[in-house]
C-alpha cells in the first residue's frame, strides 16, 4: 500500500486497451489517422483566422483559441496513447503523471468556459446586432478569452492539488492516460470530504458555463423565431447550430465522465467514453465549424489562390 505523494520513484502502469489486444493496432491507425486530422484541421483555422481580414472577427478570435485549446488538448494524451497501443512502453513516471493530469485538467476546463463565452459572443450577435461590435469589443474579447485560459488553469491546480494528499493503493491505473476518476478509484480509504471538494469545483466548471450556454440559446432561440423570413431564421440557425454541437458532444461526454459518483464509474466504459472527448471531438471541431461556413472556405480558397478577393 502507497500514497501518491510518497511514492514518486515509482511508475504508474497503463493499462490502455491491453485488455483487447485484438483491436489495439486497429485503434492505433483510427487514432493515427484522427490525430493528424486534428492537428491539421485546427491549425488551418488558426492560420486562416490570421490570414483573411474578413475571419478577424470576435467569432473567429474564439474560434482561433478554441482550435489552439484542442491543438494542446488531444496532443497532451494522444502521442502517449499512441506509443501504449504500440505496446513500446506502458508505464508513466511520477511527474510524467503528474504534469499530464494537471495540463489535461487545465485544458478541459478551459474548454468548458470558453465553450460558454462563446455562446454570449453568439447570442451578442444574433439578439443584440445592433449592437454587437460595441458589445463584443476586443478589450472585453481579450478579457474574456485570458478569463478561460486562467479559470480553467486555477480549476486544475485545485484539484491535483487535492487528489496529490489522496492515498492510493497501487501503481496499476486502467486507463490510457492519468485522469481523475481512476485515481478517485485507487484510493486507499475514505475520501468522502476530498471527493466533496473536488465536485464542487467540477461542477463550478461544468454546470455555471452550461448553465449560460443553455441561457443564451433560449434568448437566441426565442429571438429567431421572431423573424420572419424564412432564409432569415435559416442563416441564424445555422451560424449557431454548429456550436451547439460542439457544445452537445463535448459537455455531454464530460458530464458522464466528470459527475457521476466515483463507485459507478466503470473503468472499461470511462476508456471509451474519453476516447470521444480526447480524440473525436477536436477532430471534429475544424469541420463543424467549416463545412457549412463560406467565409472559412472562401478564405481557404483564397490562400490555396483559387479564390478571389471578392465576396
Amino acid at each position: 500500500m502507497g500514497t501518491f505523494n510518497s511514492s514518486s520513484d515509482k511508475p504508474f502502469f497503463l493499462v490502455g486497451f491491453s485488455d483487447w489486444p485484438h483491436l489495439e493496432l486497429v485503434f492505433f491507425v483510427i487514432i493515427s489517422i484522427f490525430y493528424s486530422l486534428t492537428l491539421f484541421g485546427n491549425t488551418a483555422i488558426i492560420a486562416l483566422s490570421r490570414l483573411d481580414l474578413r475571419l478577424q472577427t470576435p467569432m473567429y478570435f474564439f474560434l482561433s483559441h478554441l482550435s489552439f485549446l484542442d491543438l494542446c488538448y488531444t496532443t497532451s494524451t494522444v502521442p502517449q496513447l499512441l506509443i501504449n497501443l504500440h505496446g513500446l512502453d506502458r508505464t508513466i513516471s511520477y511527474g510524467r503523471c503528474i504534469a499530464q493530469l494537471l495540463i489535461f485538467l487545465a485544458l478541459a476546463s478551459t474548454e468548458c468556459v470558453l465553450l460558454g463565452v462563446m455562446a454570449f459572443d453568439r447570442y451578442a450577435a444574433v439578439c443584440r446586432p445592433l449592437h454587437y461590435t460595441t458589445i463584443m469589443h476586443p478589450q472585453l474579447c481579450q478579457a474574456l478569452a485570458i478569463s478561460s485560459w486562467v479559470g480553467g488553469l486555477v480549476n486544475s491546480l485545485i484539484q491535483t492539488g487535492l487528489m496529490m494528499v489522496m492515498p492510493l493503493c497501487g501503481h496499476r491505473l486502467n486507463h490510457f492516460f492519468c485522469e481523475m476518476p481512476i485515481f478517485l478509484k485507487l484510493a486507499c480509504e475514505e475520501t468522502k470530504r476530498t471527493e466533496a471538494k473536488m465536485f464542487v469545483a467540477r461542477t463550478i466548471v461544468l454546470v455555471f458555463p452550461a448553465t449560460l450556454i443553455l441561457g443564451s440559446y433560449a434568448h437566441i432561440a426565442r429571438a429567431v423565431l421572431k423573424i420572419k423570413s424564412t432564409a432569415g431564421r435559416r442563416k441564424a440557425f445555422g451560424t449557431c447550430g454548429s456550436h451547439i454541437l460542439v457544445v452537445s458532444l463535448f459537455y455531454g461526454s464530460a458530464i458522464y465522465t466528470y459527475l457521476q459518483p466515483t463507485h459507478t464509474y466503470s473503468e472499461s466504459e470511462g476508456k471509451f467514453v474519453a476516447l470521444f472527448y480526447t480524440i473525436v471531438t477536436p477532430m471534429l471541431n475544424p469541420l463543424i465549424y467549416t463545412l457549412r461556413n463560406k467565409d472559412v472556405k472562401g478564405a481557404l480558397w483564397k490562400v490555396l489562390g483559387r479564390g478571389t478577393d471578392s465576396g
